[in-house]
């Protein structure tokens, strides 16, 4: 058995792209219309997987558009998608920069979580040991759910 990807609807492609590679830093892979179908693949990878992710199309996020205007709901429900950072408190320091809210701020050097544009939660954990606790993250409260 092999781990392939994950797949994700999305009612935003752009806004979407957007957050998950120019903000979490995923790389696109590649990206399919089908117009019989009416809908668009997007195959993105953690950089420290694209070599794998284009070689082996796996492991990879998949993002599911379809052209036709869709309300989903439950991202919660779903649970969430993981991913090891370098530097937890950096990676966060960016995504706020950028306007993303972090839903459980890095409290603990260790685990942080952050919504997509379509409520999916994504946590985020330090690589190897967690990082010496350090403000503001320290002292940051929890900001909706995550």
């Amino acid at each position: 058995m092999e781990y392939l990807h994950t797949m994700v609807r999305v009612a935003d492609l752009e806004e979407s792209l957007k957050f998950y590679c120019e903000k979490l830093g995923l790389q696109q892979i590649s990206r399919k219309d089908y117009d019989k179908g009416r809908f668009t693949l997007v195959f993105l990878a953690a950089p420290g997987d694209a070599d794998s992710a284009r070689e082996n199309k796996t492991p990879c996020l998949e993002l599911t558009y379809n052209w036709d205007p869709e309300t989903y709901s439950g991202g919660r429900n779903f649970g969430h998608l993981a991913y090891r950072v370098d530097n937890i408190y950096a990676i966060c320091q960016r995504l706020m920069d950028e306007g993303v809210t972090i839903n459980r701020p890095p409290r603990d050097g260790h685990m942080a979580f952050v919504r997509s544009p379509d409520g999916i939660s994504i946590e985020l954990l330090q690589k190897g040991e967690p990082l010496d606790p350090q403000e503001p993250w320290a002292s940051m409260e929890n900001t909706g759910e995550w």
